[in-house]
Formats: structure tokens, C-alpha cells, sequence
């Protein structure tokens, strides 16, 4: 059984390769409502021509991505699953770029930084190399995992198959922007997502290449925090060391927030953690250690964690600091005290944790530096009363979720995969966040995550790109779970 999806992967590696190119020229930021609804409906078109029954599923107004359903019943199974990726992407900067532009998907014999060198899309009977790398956005994440379900829908009735359950397909349209509508888009249309559980196709594989069955998910919350100086830029010559400096009081609050070796300083932000339990631990002391290797290709003479492994650090709540802002650098920098600074900062979170508990916390830590917190913009006189004030806006959040060790969507998973890779390790949570929770709490489903592109994608970040080894790997996983039974 698993042999045949890679015979047919190889026959068809071009075909996969233009039709994915076409997917991914379509831009996909989930708040460009215009082009969402446009891949929307491309996806639409791809599922219908492989007989998947596609509809959209709408949420509360027009301004809601929508989801893709699609099914292929099968007449006596005795189980449904539904099968998840999510076809939004990431915001882009184009200018940072280098492979190219960002919504122009373009493929690269290796590595952009290792030498690669840009190839026209390959013709049928070419002969495809697996390192060959596909640039653009949401190249893994996560339009491949989008490809790699319905080339695997493809796979199957090339070789008369039919999956081993009713398969319902979900592809989601905001998940990179926090999937803020999706709860109420299940319960919108709850009967229709009824099953035994989903297997999302989302995430790299660990450091070392092998593919990972992970049982969970980390969730995430982001804040803006913005700190004020003087109502206007002033010269820093005649008010420099009078006037405070938003930007030396940001960076101070912020280094307030984690210690010399990374731990995060900000009271009770490890108090609610739920342990992993005792097989949990074996799990990811089984993972094998790819740091060295790893620390090497980042240039990276030392980690925080106290030289403790990745993996155990992913599977503990983390704050991070996705960029500061303030006045200008480089060759635009002025010699001025700036008007205000501003940092987005985002936490991931692990069982036990709740996202609105643990913002609180950080703006209880704010508070304790001096500041004056609201929500809202200032007024001059809060601004003229306070020493220093401090704006922090909340955005989105949830909780992370994790599927026991034991649960037979787990077992079964991990059986199938292992079927046709057989050194793929299964972890009790993923590093990334996925709103997995809201699948147990809206629909009391079970999940289990299939992270299978390459480690080293550059996902959220500029040249994003997917090896194709990965590719076709994912594929026939995808086939290899579609047929798979349960686990006796």
C-alpha cells in the first residue's frame, strides 16, 4: 500500500509542481479579504476537480475568511476524520526578499543562502531533484500541506483506492491571523463537522528530517506595547539627557522581562504549567539531539535555556519580542530624542496556561516598572501626570491543546506513519500554535498534527520555501493515513 503513492508521485512530479506554482501565486494575507476569497475559490475549483463535494463554509460576514469543506464518503466505514491545513499565509515584506518576490513562486537547485541557483519549473519527464527548493510565500506553510492532501485524494484513485473512513477535508483561511472567527464558524456548521477526530497538516519536521507525529500544540497571544517621551521629536543635543528616551525605556522594559539566560522574569509566568507526565517525558527524551547542527547553520555561539535541549524548551511557555520600533536607523537616523517607541511582543503557551491570565501578567510586570498601563491612546494630561506611560493592546489569543500519548487517534497515526517512515518521532506538543483547542471544546474532537516540510522553510519569515523531497514525502503520507486502519 505504501508503494503506490510514491510510484505515482514520481510519475507526476511536474504536474504537482506547475498546479502548486498556480496556488501559490495567488496572495494570501487573511486580511486582504479580496484575494483570500480568490484562493477560496481556486481551492474550490482543485477539489471539485478530483469529485470532493467543495463548498465554502461562511462565517459572520463578508469580511470572514472562508473555510473549504470537502468529503469522499465511503459507503460502510465505520469512522469519519477530517482531514486540516490552512491556506492563508503570513504578512510580507517584499522588499526584504531576496529569492524573489514573495507571491512569484520560484524554484532553486538548493538553498538560497547555499548557493542556490533559479531553474525553470521542470517539464514532464524531467528528471527532479529532492533538495530542489520552492520559493514563496506559504510554499510550507501551509499551502503544502493543501497540496499534499488533495495530490494524495489524486494518488489514491490513480490506483483505485478509496480511504479507509468517510474523509472530510478543512481548509482554513485566517489561521496565521490568529483564527479569531473560526470558533463560531464551527458552530455554524457543527453538524456538518461531526467525526472522530482530525490530523492537521501543519509544521516542520524536526532538525535532524525526521518527520513528527506531535500530539499537541502551543498557543499564542500577541500585545502592543507602546511607551511615550516627549509630544515631538527633539534635538538631541539641546534636550538629549533631559528629556526620557522612549527608546532606552523600552529597551529597559523589555530587558526587564527575561533573565541573562533567557528565562522569563515576569512573576507566576511558569505557575500554572500542567506537567508532562512520565511517558510524555520518554517521548521527548527519545527525540534525538540535533542542536549542534543546528546552533552551526544559525551562526549561533550560544542558546538560552541554560544549555538545555530545544525540544524540552518548546514544551514550556516562552515570551518573545517580534520587533521594536522607534524614529529611524542607518542611513535615515536622526540625531533626535523620539516621541514614542513601540514593541510587539507574542507568548506561547502550554497546557495548563490561560491567555488572558498570562497577558495579565505581563502588564502586572509593566505596572511594576513604574508604568502607567492603558488600553487606549493617552491624553496629554495622563501623559503630562505620569512618569512614564505605556500602552498595551491585547490581540487574539488561546490556549494550547494535547491529545493523550494513548488515545487511539494517536496510536493509529503514529502506526501509519511509521509504516513509510519508519524513524519519525511523536512528540506530546509542537513548538509553533495551532487553535486545536477549539476543535475539543467546540466539537469534542481529538487531534493529531502531521509536521512533515523541511526544518529550515524560513516559514513566517522572508524566502520562505519548501524542499521537494518534503513535497512528495507529505504526499504519500497523506495517502499512507487516507487508507489507514485502526490499530488492534
Amino acid at each position: 500500500m505504501a508503494a503506490a503513492p510514491a510510484d505515482w508521485v514520481a510519475a507526476n512530479q511536474s504536474k504537482i509542481l506547475a498546479e502548486y506554482a498556480e496556488l501559490l501565486a495567488i496572495p494570501n494575507v487573511a486580511s486582504d479579504i479580496p484575494n483570500i476569497r480568490r484562493n477560496a475559490d481556486h481551492i474550490v475549483g482543485m477539489m471539485r476537480t478530483r469529485g470532493l463535494s467543495p463548498r465554502l463554509l461562511e462565517g459572520s460576514g463578508p469580511t470572514v475568511p472562508p473555510a473549504i469543506y470537502g468529503e469522499w464518503k465511503v459507503p460502510g466505514a465505520k469512522r469519519t476524520l477530517i482531514l486540516y491545513a490552512h491556506y492563508d499565509g503570513q504578512p510580507v515584506t517584499p522588499e526584504d526578499w531576496k529569492s524573489t518576490a514573495p507571491f512569484e513562486p520560484k524554484l532553486l537547485t538548493a538553498r538560497l543562502d547555499k548557493g542556490g541557483k533559479e531553474i525553470p519549473l521542470p517539464s514532464a519527464g524531467t528528471k527532479i531533484d529532492p533538495d530542489w527548493r520552492l520559493y514563496g510565500r506559504s510554499a510550507s506553510d501551509d499551502k503544502a500541506g493543501v497540496m499534499a492532501i488533495l495530490s494524495a485524494v489524486d494518488a489514491l484513485k490513480a490506483e483505485g483506492k478509496r480511504p479507509a473512513f468517510n474523509l472530510k477535508i478543512f481548509f482554513e483561511g485566517e489561521e496565521e491571523a490568529g483564527s479569531p472567527n473560526l470558533g463560531d464558524l464551527l458552530k455554524r456548521h457543527k453538524n456538518m463537522l461531526q467525526s472522530d477526530g482530525w490530523v492537521i497538516f501543519d509544521g516542520p519536521a524536526h532538525q535532524t528530517g525526521a518527520k513528527q507525529v506531535v500530539l499537541g500544540v502551543r498557543g499564542v497571544l500577541s500585545a502592543d506595547i507602546i511607551v511615550y517621551g516627549p509630544s515631538r521629536p527633539l534635538h538631541s543635543g539641546h534636550y538629549g539627557n533631559w528629556a526620557p528616551n522612549p527608546a532606552m525605556m523600552m529597551s529597559q522594559l523589555l530587558a526587564s522581562m527575561k533573565d541573562d539566560s533567557g528565562r522569563v522574569t515576569v512573576a507566576g509566568f511558569y505557575d500554572d504549567v500542567t506537567p508532562l507526565t512520565a511517558a510524555e517525558k520518554a517521548a521527548v527524551a527519545a527525540v534525538p539531539n540535533g542542536d549542534a547542527a543546528l546552533k552551526d547553520d544559525l551562526f549561533l555561539g550560544w542558546t538560552e535555556g541554560g544549555k538545555r535541549p530545544l525540544i524540552e524548551l518548546t514544551h514550556e511557555p516562552s515570551l518573545n519580542v517580534d520587533g521594536v520600533r522607534s524614529a529611524d536607523v542607518g542611513e535615515k537616523a536622526r540625531n533626535v530624542v523620539p516621541s514614542t517607541a513601540m514593541a510587539t511582543i507574542d507568548m506561547r503557551l502550554v497546557a495548563g496556561n490561560d491567555h488572558q491570565r498570562q497577558f495579565d501578567k505581563v502588564v502586572a510586570h509593566i505596572r511594576k516598572q513604574g508604568y502607567f498601563v492603558t488600553d487606549k491612546d493617552p491624553t496629554p494630561n495622563e501623559r503630562r501626570q505620569h512618569g512614564k506611560v505605556a500602552k498595551v493592546v491585547k490581540h487574539g489569543g488561546y490556549n494550547a491543546e494535547r491529545t493523550p500519548l494513548g488515545h487511539p487517534l494517536a496510536r493509529d497515526v503514529a502506526a501509519a506513519v511509521r509504516t513509510v517512515h519508519a524513524d519519525a518521532v511523536v512528540l506530546p506538543s509542537l513548538g509553533g500554535s495551532l487553535p486545536l483547542y477549539l476543535l475539543r471544546e467546540g466539537l469534542s474532537a481529538p487531534s493529531v498534527t502531521l509536521s512533515l516540510a523541511n526544518h529550515d522553510n524560513s516559514q513566517h519569515a522572508e524566502d520562505e520555501n519548501l524542499r521537494l523531497g518534503n513535497l512528495w514525502d507529505a504526499i504519500g503520507v497523506a495517502a499512507t493515513v487516507m487508507t489507514m486502519g485502526p490499530v488492534r
